[in-house]
């Protein structure tokens, strides 16, 4: 058997494409009439939520690929504004759904064509400590996790199965 010989960068594209198929399938998973759904008040709707994913990664995508790369250039919620704009005029589930698969298909050529080198340069991160672009790559890959965590928890609180489970029981 032949050994694969992987680059970092793909093994990371590939770890967070199939985190983002979860937050698909938890997201086809929720009724279209459900997305207004909030647990509390003070939490996002799972339409808030989605465009809330969207708005990070859209972010992180725009900066991490740049060969000046400042997360100090605006302030956090300047920034998401900026590279979030196409996530909030999504409001559909059609149209998040489309918007999440091809964001990750911009994404992923995005971080091809910077490479490998370009994401194991150090950047300022936002709280004035350095870490590389792939940390911050994984920080991302992290909270969409998180977030599809969330999704499944409202799953959970509208009485329904989340998609998850149901591919583990052999159902979804």
């Amino acid at each position: 058997m032949t050994k694969l010989h992987i680059s970092y960068l793909e093994e990371s594209l590939t770890a967070w494409r199939d985190v983002r198929l979860g937050i698909v399938d938890e997201v086809r998973n929720i009724p279209a009439n459900k997305f207004s759904f909030r647990p509390v008040s003070e939490t996002r709707s799972v339409r808030e939520l989605v465009q809330h994913i969207l708005e990070v990664s859209m972010f992180m995508t725009a900066e991490l690929s740049r060969s000046d790369t400042n997360l100090r250039r605006h302030p956090w919620p300047k920034m998401l504004r900026k590279y979030g704009a196409t996530a909030y005029k999504a409001n559909t589930k059609r149209e998040l759904l489309s918007l999440l698969r091809s964001q990750m298909k911009d994404a992923q050529a995005k971080f091809r064509k910077a490479g490998d080198l370009e994401l194991w340069q150090q950047i300022e991160q936002f709280d004035g400590t350095w870490a590389t672009k792939f940390q911050w790559l994984h920080h991302g890959i992290a909270q969409e996790m998180y977030h599809r965590g969330q999704l499944a928890t409202y799953a959970r609180l509208m009485g329904l199965e989340p998609a998850l489970t149901k591919r583990i029981k052999g159902g979804g």
